[in-house]
């Protein structure tokens, strides 16, 4: 596994671009979620997407306490709701700041297992 760098906000421009589809789920793919999964870990996170570690695909690793989700392409698909919390990002470290967030959302995406 590769311990990858978090893109900080103020030095990259890719947080601010269009994620690419991924259309074909091979070893680099798989890889990747794997780098990624790691590095939430080490910093305690409970999410991670792809252009927080430089690279502009559609995929993001979370474990809200229920285990690790890997999740490809994902899209919401319906949401309900809304509640107001405290946050931070890796990718803005130092900041943390009240975020109004859907309570529930529905998700469509695929695994690495496809």
């Amino acid at each position: 596994m590769t311990l990858r760098n978090i893109t900080n906000y103020k030095i990259d421009d890719i947080l601010r671009k269009k994620s690419k589809y991924i259309d074909k789920i091979g070893k680099r793919i798989l890889q990747l979620l794997e780098d990624m999964a790691e590095r939430m870990y080490k910093e305690k996170s409970v999410g991670l997407a792809a252009p927080q570690v430089g690279i502009l695909k559609r995929a993001i690793v979370v474990d809200i306490g229920d285990g690790l989700i890997k999740l490809i392409n994902p899209e919401i698909v319906a949401q309900e709701g809304e509640e107001q919390d405290t946050e931070g990002c890796l990718s803005i470290p130092g900041i943390i700041g009240e975020v109004k967030r859907p309570y529930k959302v529905r998700i469509k995406a695929l695994n690495e297992l496809v």
